[in-house]
């Protein structure tokens, strides 16, 4: 990510008007219309469109913020770190009812961490909320439940989006397979009323 405080050449701790002072020095020393050579005014254009993506950002309260938040984060390189920030950043999304932002980035989760069964149980779930995204929702809890059979959880959510389809028979069968699992569990015994109901 560019270093905006270095484009404008300011510190960290710079004020609004520090910033803005930095911008029009810049802007006037720096301007394409300043260079007559081509190269010259082409490097001027690529830098002033830097410069003015600095000053937007470092000028606006909220958006220095979140881009002061983005850059002081720790690079993740590793596979595993990109998909455990994406899947804990997707549940905070999910959990905040922001459904489209949690899908994002829980699909970069599964995508970066394709065999962790609870990535795609999650995604189910968030794709889920989206009547459209039922189907696609299943798909994604059935790959968890390949990867992880043993969750009486994802085999509930499995229950929940087919019987949201009015696929009772199959929506049984999930319930029955998480019965087996835990017997004891509540969520499972509510989700087991809920199927007996639809008969």
């Amino acid at each position: 990510m560019t270093d905006y405080f270095e484009v404008l050449g300011v510190s960290r701790q710079a004020s609004a008007a520090e910033v803005r002072q930095a911008y029009l020095r810049l802007a006037k020393e720096k301007h394409p219309d300043r260079f007559p050579d081509p190269v010259e005014k082409e490097k001027a254009q690529e830098f002033f469109k830097e410069l003015t993506a600095a000053f937007n950002t470092l000028s606006n309260e909220r958006r220095r913020r979140e881009y002061e938040a983005e850059t002081s984060r720790p690079k993740l390189t590793s596979p595993e770190e990109i998909a455990q920030d994406a899947y804990a950043r997707g549940v905070q999304q999910l959990e905040q009812r922001q459904y489209h932002e949690a899908v994002e980035l829980l699909r970069s989760a599964v995508h970066h961490a394709p065999t962790d069964a609870r990535y795609h149980a999650v995604l189910g779930k968030a794709l889920g909320k989206n009547p459209q995204w039922t189907r696609e929702a299943i798909q994604s809890v059935e790959k968890a439940i390949q990867l992880d059979q043993r969750q009486a959880a994802f085999h509930v959510l499995l229950a929940e989006l087919y019987l949201r389809q009015g696929l009772k028979l199959r929506a049984r069968r999930a319930i029955e397979s998480a019965q087996r699992l835990a017997p004891a569990d509540p969520s499972v015994q509510r989700m087991a009323d809920l199927v007996d109901q639809g008969d």
